[in-house]
Formats: C-alpha cells, structure tokens, sequence
C-alpha cells in the first residue's frame, strides 16, 4: 500500500500535498466575502444621505413642536399680566401664579433650541425686523390675506400691519452656521431659531430655520 502511495504521488503530486481543493475553496471564499463587504459599504454609503435627511427633519418637526409650546406659554403669560409680554424664559418656566399657585405654562424641554448647538432660542422682540419680515411670509403664503389670530389682546396690541411696512432699513443674515449675537433686551413676543441652515421642511412658505418665527400672533 505504502508503495502504491508513493507511485501515486510522484504522478499527482498535488493530490499527495491533500490541500489543494481546500485551499481553492478558501480562495473562493475570501473573494465572496470581499465582493459581499463591497456591497454592504456601497449601501452603507447611499443610506447615509437619507438617514441624515431624516435625522435633520426630525429636528424641524421638534422645533417647530417647541416653538409652538412656547408661543402658547407667551399668549397665557400676557393673559395673566394683563397683556404685558415676558422679558425672559425664565418667566416662562416659573409660570403664572394664581392665588396661591403656580402654574406651569412651558416645560423645561421646550426652552431648548433643538436646531442650535447652543440650545438657546433667539428671543423676539414686538419691534424686530425679522418679524415683520415672517409677517409678510405669512401673508404672502395665505394669498396675500394676514391669517388671524386666536389671541385678540396680543393681536391688538402689537401685530404690524404689513400694508404699512415698505423697508425695515435692515439686511438679512447670510445663510450657514449660527447666529451667536445676544437676544433682544425686553419684552419679546416669539422666538427663533439660531440655526441659519437651510431646512428641509418649509414653514409658511420659509426654507430657512432662523426665520422661523414662533409666535402667538400666528397660531
């Protein structure tokens, strides 16, 4: 048998190393392997996109969720103190007192910018231009007719008639990154956000976060 073997092997010499196929089905292996890595990386690559388009739409839809929480606390604070509008978010977040209460108007959650790196909301103020500026949005979106608002005091006291307004005298911010200036000093009637970025949801007819205004004058 030994002899038989060796006869064997001088004709076959790969058939007498014994590993050969093995190593073929190796080969084949490592390259089914590789081809199948290959794709998941391309689908890794072409889901990315998405799945940060819809990370980013996430954020807009919970901003605009908070901004309107805090459009609603400001329309019950000026309720309260008869039609005067806050000055901070802390007022906000104390809430109003009655009698011997207090009641909570806004939640913690809701004074967080979910857009800016910071977090902090840019307060605004009756007299700011980017309102008038969202106002004419607005206008413009519902066909050239101001949308009313449920609030009657605060409409009464400090909505701006775009009819009235030609120019503010003021520029727009350019677009990208974040606007790290201090907030309007005052009573302030909505809030925006600090993001300049452009937005992938489009609020009132807008594309562009920092000009989202939230605000009871249009709810």
């Amino acid at each position: 048998m030994d002899a038989q073997r060796d006869t064997i092997a001088r004709y076959d010499p790969e058939c007498a190393r014994g590993n050969s196929p093995r190593r073929d089905e190796q080969g084949y292996t490592l390259v089914a392997l590789l081809a199948v890595m290959s794709i998941m990386a391309l689908l890794l690559v072409t889901a990315t996109p998405s799945l940060r388009h819809q990370a980013q739409r996430a954020l807009e839809d919970e901003a605009i969720w908070r901004g309107e929480q805090i459009a609603e606390a400001i329309s019950l604070f000026a309720r309260a103190h008869s039609g005067q509008l806050p000055t901070s978010m802390d007022q906000l977040l104390e809430g109003n007192t009655v009698g011997s209460k207090r009641i909570q108007i806004l939640r913690p959650s809701a004074a967080i910018d979910p857009l800016s790196s910071s977090g902090e909301w840019k307060l605004i103020a009756p007299n700011d231009p980017a309102l008038i500026r969202f106002q004419t949005a607005v206008t413009s979106y519902a066909g050239g007719r101001t949308p009313q608002t449920r609030d009657t005091l605060i409409a009464q006291r400090y909505q701006v008639r775009v009819t009235s307004v030609l120019d503010t005298g003021s520029q727009e911010a350019p677009p990208g990154g974040e606007d790290d200036s201090a907030s309007s000093s005052g009573p302030f009637i909505g809030v925006a956000s600090r993001s300049r970025r452009a937005s992938i949801i489009t609020y009132y007819g807008i594309e562009r976060h920092d000009q989202w205004i939230s605000t009871p004058l249009f709810r």
